[in-house]
């Protein structure tokens, strides 16, 4: 068993390069955009490299104020906010429906940076996760129908005999579930962290004022 004096020995020591407030763009979104090109030239193609690159870590709460975070897929970003896709009757889906608020964080480990996005979520319009649900693959939109996501199941049988009753149930074209569809971050702040020596790391936050954003940093 790791005990404390094991894991105080784990230490990594940031590369000194920093960011700069004339470095960013004025617009999060952007410089999102731009942070997210470069992870993705930084990450290896090769055959044995796994990492997904639009990979976040969602927090919620509900209606108490008590956490729950998990890793989900952005799949969309812009203007509007970021976009993932869930089944709203899922504990996220319910904490949100109670409390709004909510935290994307993104480990983008490779470059020694991470992003996290502070706002309220909304569900999207029906026809957008109808299109999005319709170009998923079979197999994700099958599991789509067959998950009651994050309930108790008696074993792991009874979801793959639900997959297989789906799959019957559906031979052709698989419709979206009523209880599954997009959720859209619009963010109040943004937080561009940049990891450096000694633990002096570079944090820069957009927040929102207004129509416009406010770029201020932040003591590590």
């Amino acid at each position: 068993m790791t005990d404390a004096g094991d894991l105080a020995r784990l230490r990594h020591e940031y590369a000194d390069r920093g960011i700069e407030v004339t470095d960013l763009t004025g617009d999060p979104i952007d410089q999102f955009a731009r942070w997210f090109a470069e992870l993705d030239n930084a990450v290896p193609k090769s055959d044995n490299t796994w990492f997904e690159l639009n990979a976040t870590v969602l927090s919620t709460a509900d209606a108490q104020g008590r956490p729950s975070a998990r890793t989900v897929l952005l799949k969309k970003f812009g203007p509007e906010g970021f976009t993932v896709f869930t089944n709203y009757e899922s504990r996220k889906g319910r904490e949100l429906s109670a409390n709004p608020a909510a935290c994307l964080l993104f480990p983008w480990y490779p470059l020694e940076r991470q992003v996290i996005v502070t706002g309220e979520m909304t569900r999207l319009p029906e026809a957008e996760s109808d299109a999005y649900f319709a170009i998923r693959p079979r197999g994700s939109q099958l599991g789509a129908w067959s998950s009651a996501q994050s309930e108790p199941i008696p074993d792991r049988r009874w979801l793959d005999e639900r997959y297989a009753d789906y799959e019957r149930r559906f031979p052709g074209e698989v419709p979206r579930p009523p209880h599954w569809g997009g959720l859209v971050l619009a963010p109040r702040t943004v937080e561009f962290w940049q990891g450096r020596p000694s633990r002096l790391h570079d944090r820069l936050r957009y927040v929102r004022d207004g129509d416009s954003w406010r770029l201020e940093r932040l003591s590590p």
